[in-house]
């Protein structure tokens, strides 16, 4: 595998849909154990960003570069890359169980480990249940448990608090915390201001594709995304 994934970096990125730019000479270096906050508008290329890091997107221009003991190709990121979206995309008649064991299985993880993280996301006792008859909140537990479940080393959270009740952020902010003592790259695409601001270890801030303030250290979300839209307001 080439050794744990030390850091993942983008180059002056640039993504083109059409004549649209949605992400414009984006630089941004990650490292282990960060977990990072991007913040912005819709539309302002949030997504985008999150599809280069995974490699569901490549640059229009500049580079996605990764690097371990080495440096990594396309293929080997996508392979340590772990993604939830503000969509579920589980199969809603199977089990809680059932969607983990076939996950577990095409990555040729231990059946261990769908009981463990069966029990990390509170869903043991609704396991056996039909995911179609889960709560918004228990089916984003499961997603997450999904995304986690091949251990990677870089996570993408996509608008996770979307339509969480207080139980499932508890969850997902633990789990959160988790991965940044593992020294995993973590990466949270959120509108949730609200989000505890001690969880990460830096924000950035993208408007109208381009990356507009990017502070380390323990801040506010709310007053950084309220400055760094003041400072590129027209």
């Amino acid at each position: 595998m080439g050794g744990a994934l030390r850091s993942v970096e983008l180059r002056s990125a640039t993504r083109f849909f059409g004549r649209h730019v949605a992400l414009y000479r984006c630089s941004l270096k990650l490292v282990a154990g960060e977990v990072v906050a991007v913040l912005g508008p819709n539309g302002a290329g949030k997504s985008t960003l999150a599809g280069l890091l995974a490699t569901t997107l490549a640059p229009s221009e500049g580079e996605v570069v990764a690097a371990a003991d080495r440096m990594l190709d396309s293929s080997e990121l996508r392979a340590r890359v772990g993604w939830v979206s503000h969509e579920s995309m589980l199969q809603r008649e199977l089990t809680g169980r059932e969607q983990l064991a076939l996950i577990a299985g095409l990555y040729g993880v231990a059946s261990e480990r769908v009981v463990f993280w069966l029990e990390r996301v509170r869903l043991t006792a609704d396991a056996d249940r039909a995911i179609g008859t889960y709560s918004r909140g228990m089916r984003q537990r499961l997603a997450l448990a999904r995304a986690l479940l091949s251990e990677p080393e870089l996570v993408l959270l996509d608008e996770p608090t979307t339509g969480l009740d207080a139980a499932s952020r508890e969850v997902l902010w633990e789990l959160i915390g988790d991965l940044r003592a593992a020294g995993r790259i973590v990466v949270v695409i959120t509108h949730d201001l609200d989000a505890p601001p001690e969880l990460f270890s830096r924000a950035v801030v993208l408007s109208q594709g381009r990356l507009v303030a990017d502070r380390s250290g323990p801040e506010s979300l709310s007053a950084l995304y309220a400055a760094a839209l003041q400072r590129v307001a027209p």
